[in-house]
């Protein structure tokens, strides 16, 4: 980031490259609506791009990245809530329709079990969304982007504890939600208790 800020073009290249996927799966986690996410992307990295003199080394950057990413979907909220019905956007009932993207290694799942896996995934997609915004967050850069609770702190503009706070309560949350469908709850399992 700092040769993009000397206005090393390739180098900003290097950055959509490597971080478009993970921004484009938390723009979907937390939005939901495929059609939006391809466009916010490209506002993230363009106001990365933008950004690139006031970037500063005070953290990693990805840790400034997801907060320009997640401050852009709470954006995209407020003009939602503004403006529910417009024409482009799917209506919650047709998004239910929609399938998960998720990728799965179909060599090693017999169709029965891809079968489960897939209705379980869906009950966590549904369950998640279900969450408020700042627990979902929260709860998604923890687990799939593998970030410390301070980082996730800095993304969130909220204390350490509250953090923590969000994340217990949005475990617990999804742990009544989903224990039907679950034998155990290993996956909500703290990644510092698991070892």
């Amino acid at each position: 980031m700092l040769r993009v800020r000397q206005g090393d073009v390739v180098a900003f290249e290097r950055i959509v490259e490597k971080y478009k996927q993970p921004v484009i799966n938390l723009l979907y986690r937390i939005l939901r609506d495929a059609t939006e996410v391809e466009d916010l992307a490209q506002q993230v990295f363009l106001q990365v791009f933008k950004a690139a003199d006031r970037y500063r080394v005070t953290a990693k950057f990805s840790t400034w990245l997801f907060t320009i990413a997640r401050n852009l979907c709470l954006n995209e909220i407020r003009r939602r809530s503004r403006h529910p019905a417009e024409s482009m956007e799917m209506t919650s009932s047709e998004h239910e329709d929609q399938p998960v993207r998720q990728f799965q290694d179909s060599a090693t799942a017999s169709p029965p079990d891809a079968l489960l896996r897939n209705e379980l995934v869906e009950k966590i997609e549904a369950a998640l969304s279900e969450l408020p915004e700042n627990q979902r967050t929260a709860i998604l850069l923890f687990r799939e982007r593998e970030m410390s609770y301070e980082e996730i702190a800095k993304i969130l503009g909220c204390s350490l504890s509250a953090t923590k706070s969000l994340i217990h309560r949005g475990r617990e949350i999804l742990k009544r939600k989903l224990k039907p469908y679950l034998r155990t709850g290993i996956w909500l399992e703290d990644k510092e208790s698991a070892t």
